[in-house]
């Protein structure tokens, strides 16, 4: 009997370890979702995508979900006002609140170029979407000029159309 207590009670400490390390994330990684200065995992796993790597050109930044229908036509959109710009504004996009394949569904709507990062906090609200939005829905669109100040956010699908001309009045930019 003691010795069956004394099994349990070691087993119930080794799933106690387990989950506690697990659940924790590696001390030398440093994550923020300030609304300037954020710094967000990288989608594919491997670095960190930083506000300040967009330095010295204004930031487009684009949240998604792979649930969203409205990002699923939002994507080719400004990817298509992207190549049209010619690298004069740069491009990012986020995973937000996701749990499935982030990089698939950017692969599968043509974004292979953009930094993709991956929203940290998002499903506690507390994540970068939520420090620029706080109200719910997808997608959202951030524009930062190239100080890495935000400009403007938008909530809610924007047309091809209707980006290029917010970067215009914003940035002086136009798609060609």
């Amino acid at each position: 009997m003691r010795a069956t207590l004394a099994m349990m009670i070691i087993a119930a400490a080794a799933v106690l370890a387990v989950f506690l390390l697990r659940s924790t994330s590696p001390p030398s990684t440093s994550y923020s979702t300030a609304r300037s200065g954020w710094a967000l995992p990288a989608l594919s796993g491997h670095g960190t995508v930083r506000l300040a790597d967009f330095r010295g050109k204004p930031l487009v930044l684009d949240f998604y979900a792979s649930w969203c229908t409205a990002c699923q036509t939002e994507l080719p959109e400004f990817l298509s006002v992207d190549k049209q710009l010619g690298g004069r504004v740069q491009f990012a996009a986020v995973d937000s609140e996701e749990n499935g394949d982030g990089v698939g569904f950017a692969r599968r709507y043509g974004i292979t170029v953009w930094p993709l990062a991956r929203d940290v906090g998002g499903s506690q609200s507390s994540g970068l979407r939520d420090a620029l939005e706080s109200t719910p829905g997808m997608p959202i669109t951030a524009f930062y000029d190239s100080n890495g100040r935000v400009l403007r956010v938008r909530l809610g699908a924007l047309s091809g159309d209707a980006l290029a001309a917010q970067i215009t009045q914003l940035y002086g930019v136009s798609a060609t």
